[in-house]
Parts: C-alpha cells; sequence; structure tokens
C-alpha cells in the first residue's frame, strides 16, 4: 500500500507491511490476532481485523499503534466474532498517519461485503487512480489499495474470480492481496512474486494464508505452499483451488525480504532466511576478511545470522558487542530523519567490557542512508573499540525500489552519491565493505529462474524486471540529474 503526498514526483513513500487471513476457524479474529503479533516487524502504524459474522456481514475493528496496543481488551475479539478473518499491520511512512490509511478495508456493497488487504506497491497506481475518479470512483483513504476493489466492481464479467483476474491484469508492481469474501479467502500475488504469500492449515481444518511462514507457526498451522508468480488462490469450505491469472510470469523476489524485512525464523520459496543470512556472512567473510580483527559483532536483530557466519568463516569470536533496547521499533521504517537518527540513539548501546581495546568487525545487513551505521561506528569507538570494520551483507544500494520498500530516492542513498571509500570516511570506519552481488545471489541460494535465479536485483544494479509506468519519466529525469552532478 503507498501513500501519496507529492504527485509531481516518484519519490512516494513505499510500504512493506502484513497480511493474514483465516478461514473456517471458530475463533478467527484472535488467531489473526496472534498471526499479526508474529508480523509486528513488517508493519507498526497500525493494525486491523475485519472478520466475516454468521450472517454473512461483515464487521471491523482498526486503529493506530501496535498490535497489542490497538487490540487490548476482549470486547473487541466479542465483536469479531465468526468463522472467518483478514489482519493487517501497516508500515510506518511518512504521510498520512490516519486511520482511514489502515487496513483491512471493508466494502459494504449492495449485494455482499467485501474486505481486502494490501501489501507492496502499483506502479500505475496513480494513473488508475485518476482514471477511475475520472469515472466517479470515489476513494476513502490516500492509499492505491482501493484500486483494485474499483476495477473488480467495474468489471463486466460474470463472475466474481472473472472479475478479479480481469482486476489483477491490469494492476502494475509488486503486490500480495489477500481478499475476505463471504464465499471464502482469496490471495493473489504479482506477475514477479515480489511479496511473499504462504498458504497453512490448522490440525482442525481451518486454513489461514499469510505474508510470511513465522505467522503460521505462531498460530500452529503446517504450512502447505508458496503462492507463486501471477497465482491467484481461494480458499472455501470445499478446499483450495489455485490458478495462474496471467502467462507473463517471471518470478523476481525482493532480494531484500532475504537480507532485512522478514524475520529469520521465516521460510521463503523453500529457503530459510535465517540460513541464506548466514551463508550471505560466509560468503562475506571469504570476499572481504579484516586482517588483524579481534571479534565479530552483529548489529541486532537482522543482522545477527550474517554476523555468526562471518565469525565462523573467518574464525573469529562472534561477541556480542551492541545490546538493542527491544521496544524501540526499527529506525529503517521511521517516517522522517529526525525521527530515524532519535531512534538510532534509543535502540542501541555498545557493551564496553567486550570491545573495548579491540579490533571490531561490525556486521549489518545494509546501509540505505548511512545515519545508523555512522552512529554505530561512533558507539564501538565511544566504548573503547581500537578498530572498526564494517562489513556489509548486501550490495550497496543505489536504485529506488518501487515495488513496496521504503529506498525510494536516489538522494537518499549513500552509495548512489558516493564510493566505497567515500562512504568509509562519512561513517568513520577504518574500513568499509559490501558483500557482491554474486555473492548474494549464491548467499540466498534460491535456485530459481533467469540470472539472478529468481531474483529482484534492481535496488543494486538498476535492472528493474517491470516496466515503470507512472514513475519511469521522473526516474529517467533524476538519474540524468546524478549524470550532471557527478560530472
Amino acid at each position: 500500500m503507498t501513500t501519496y503526498i507529492d504527485q509531481e514526483s516518484y519519490d512516494l513513500p513505499h510500504e512493506e507491511c502484513g497480511l493474514i487471513g483465516v478461514w473456517n476457524h471458530p475463533d478467527a479474529a484472535r488467531l489473526s490476532f496472534y498471526g499479526l503479533m508474529a508480523l509486528q516487524h513488517r508493519g507498526q502504524e497500525g493494525a486491523g481485523i475485519t472478520s466475516l459474522k454468521d450472517t454473512g456481514r461483515m464487521q471491523e475493528y482498526r486503529g493506530l499503534g501496535l498490535v497489542s496496543e490497538v487490540f487490548s481488551n476482549q470486547d473487541q475479539f466479542d465483536k469479531l466474532a465468526g468463522q472467518a478473518a483478514l489482519g493487517h499491520v501497516r508500515y510506518a511512512t511518512a504521510g498520512d498517519h490516519s486511520l482511514n490509511n489502515i487496513q483491512p478495508f471493508l466494502f459494504h456493497f449492495s449485494d455482499r461485503d467485501l474486505a481486502l488487504a494490501h501489501n507492496g506497491n502499483l506502479v500505475n497506481g496513480q494513473s488508475l487512480k485518476e482514471e477511475l475518479e475520472a469515472q466517479g470512483a470515489i476513494f476513502r483513504s490516500t492509499s492505491d489499495s482501493e484500486v483494485l476493489m474499483h476495477l473488480i466492481r467495474r468489471s463486466k464479467a460474470d463472475n466474481f474470480k472473472d472479475q478479479l483476474k480481469e482486476a489483477l491484469g491490469q494492476i502494475k508492481g509488486g503486490f500480495t492481496y489477500i481478499l475476505l469474501t463471504n464465499k471464502g479467502l482469496v490471495g493473489a500475488c504479482d506477475p514477479n512474486g515480489f511479496r511473499p504469500l504462504v498458504v497453512g492449515q490448522l490440525d482442525n481444518g481451518a486454513y489461514v494464508m499469510a505474508s510470511e511462514s513465522c505467522a503460521l507457526d505462531q498460530i500452529g498451522a503446517k504450512t502447505l505452499f508458496d503462492v507463486e508468480a501471477g497465482q491467484v488462490v481461494y480458499i472455501t469450505d470445499e478446499g483450495i483451488e489455485r490458478e495462474f491469472y496471467t502467462e507473463d510470469r517471471h518470478q523476481a523476489i525482493c532480494s531484500m525480504e532475504y537480507i532485512y524485512f522478514a524475520r529469520p525464523d521465516s521460510n521463503i520459496q523453500h529457503v530459510n532466511v535465517h540460513t541464506a543470512r548466514k551463508r550471505c556472512g560466509e560468503i562475506l567473510a571469504q570476499e572481504s576478511p579484516a586482517e588483524g580483527a579481534d571479534m565479530v559483532v552483529g548489529v541486532p536483530n537482522s543482522s545477527l545470522s550474517a554476523a555468526m557466519g562471518y565469525a565462523e568463516a573467518a574464525g573469529l569470536a562472534n561477541e556480542m558487542g551492541l545490546v538493542k533496547n527491544q521496544y524501540v521499533g526499527r529506525t529503517f521504517i521511521q517516517p522522517s530523519q529526525a525521527e530515524r537518527e532519535q531512534g538510532v540513539r534509543m535502540k542501541l548501546s555498545a557493551v564496553r567490557k567486550v570491545v573495548s581495546g579491540k579490533s571490531v568487525v561490525m556486521i549489518d545487513d545494509s546501509i540505505v542512508r548511512g545515519t545508523t551505521s555512522k552512529r554505530i561506528v561512533s558507539l564501538l569507538r565511544e566504548a573503547g573499540a581500537r578498530e572498526v570494520h564494517v562489513r556489509i551483507a548486501c550490495p550497496p544500494l543505489k536504485y529506488p525500489c518501487f515495488y513496496g520498500i521504503d529506498i525510494s530516492n536516489t538522494r537518499e542513498l549513500i552509495a548512489a552519491q558516493n564510493s566505497v571509500e567515500e562512504i568509509c570516511q562519512l561513517i568513520g570506519a577504518d574500513s568499509l565493505a559490501f558483500l557482491s552481488q554474486e555473492g548474494l545471489i549464491k548467499g540466498i541460494d534460491l535456485q530459481g529462474p533467469g540470472k539472478y535465479q529468481g531474483l529482484c536485483m534492481a535496488y543494486f544494479n538498476g535492472d528493474y524486471p517491470t516496466e515503470l509506468y507512472d514513475y519511469e519519466k521522473e526516474y529517467l529525469e533524476s538519474l540524468q540529474e546524478e549524470e550532471v552532478n557527478h560530472d
């Protein structure tokens, strides 16, 4: 889901959200709540649950804040009683933080109720929105998530399945959707499969669909399968039906899911996230050793797996030189630069007794704007570290993402503006090295189709798997601007 701020710029904030749907369970809303707790890392601005009542109508509860803050009393679950539910956690970005943008979106039509939850970004969302508004459509939020529902309702097809497939064929970009209908749950992935979506089943026969397998594990569901690129899945009382809504499918799973976003206990297309990160750390140690280092220190939490791999491959001690305040949210997903900087100061501290007088290899998963890395290097030095060698378990982020991650502007990406040597000086490190693109592909080991083995690598090399539609003109102009500035 994307919040539109500046219609004249491609620099729109993108969102990475978490979805869960439950079908045919007597306490579906509460089960969705537990699943959303497991997906909290995917969105910390707001949460919502919509349930299907026995009458066939739907009821919702949405709020701003963490899942446990939004759903804090039994009365809420009593009102959401039903055999099916749909839940959503929203990623915090700059933009409209009103309740109107918190999902799931519930639509009360004359013939039925429908609820929709969305993760990702439509690269043609704005042009579709303008076209629909010109035809009389009214949008309830500043999000592009509603576009799909308007397209469904305007379709002339004879049945809901064909209406949905027609609508899915018109939207472009990186997305997963879960829809709750009075007949069942419907899940869909974009033709490149940028965003993960997994289906599972509980012992009592109830079905669950979620953004990550960790949500299924949380509620005791067994994973059945990952939804494929360009696929739509229907879950009803009769079981599961799967079909492809397009023949133009080219798998390009977002590599940042493995690098940063997903929980380490999740599996995406049969690849465990922790294992992939650890392998990347091992390869990073082989590519970029740090001579004379005493220890490896991972930046908690998403870098700990890579640090483990680096330490093992380098034959170094893997120490807890940094401690995270677990009650502070991710700095990468804070809505403003000032809040990100404050978040870094609040969330980490160095362990002086561990790092004092030592040459430290600091492992992090990525460098986006450089704010976090600079502060952590400073923390280690203030704690007495003799040297700080920074190693990053992914390639330099040089290009915007248009498919649902908050790296949408090259002006915000330190690696797009500076060489590795310059970044090293800016963050105050003794040395700096990034994992190679080949090392990342090998480390994730997805073994999918194409030259990147089924991964999207556009953030590192600008090779976008799709046309950019609404973003194309401004993006190309920004590249020309960058060339002029560099000259």
